[in-house]
Parts: C-alpha cells; sequence; structure tokens
C-alpha cells in the first residue's frame, strides 16, 4: 500500500508542514486545512491546539460563530 495521492500523512510534524499550518489555519475550515496538509482533521486540530492557532475573529464571523 503507497502514498498515493489521495494517501494521509502519519507521523511527526515536518517544519514545512507546520509552517503551512500557521499559515492556513486561522483563516480556512479545520477540515479544509487538513486536506491540503493530507491529515486527518483530529491530527490538524491537535497540532493547532497544541501551537495555541486560533481562527481569526473575521474567519468565525464569515461562519456565522461571532
Amino acid at each position: 500500500m503507497g502514498k498515493g495521492k489521495g494517501s494521509k500523512v502519519s507521523g511527526a510534524w515536518t517544519k514545512d508542514e507546520v509552517r503551512l499550518l500557521k499559515k492556513i489555519f486561522r483563516n480556512r475550515s479545520t477540515r479544509e486545512a487538513a486536506k491540503e496538509l493530507r491529515r486527518n482533521v483530529g491530527s490538524v486540530r491537535a497540532k493547532a491546539s497544541a501551537l495555541g492557532l486560533r481562527k481569526t475573529k473575521k474567519y468565525l464571523k464569515s461562519i456565522g460563530m461571532a
């Protein structure tokens, strides 16, 4: 079973993945971030939390949460 286009990444986060997460997490849905990073939503949510990342008020307002 190889790492095809739809395969998910597992294991430790690379510096590039963390950099991308920091760039996109605040203004996109967690699901979209997970898809771009090819990781599951729970993994992205946990890493974002560990890094102290939060959604922007503007994003939350755009989805009716603020």
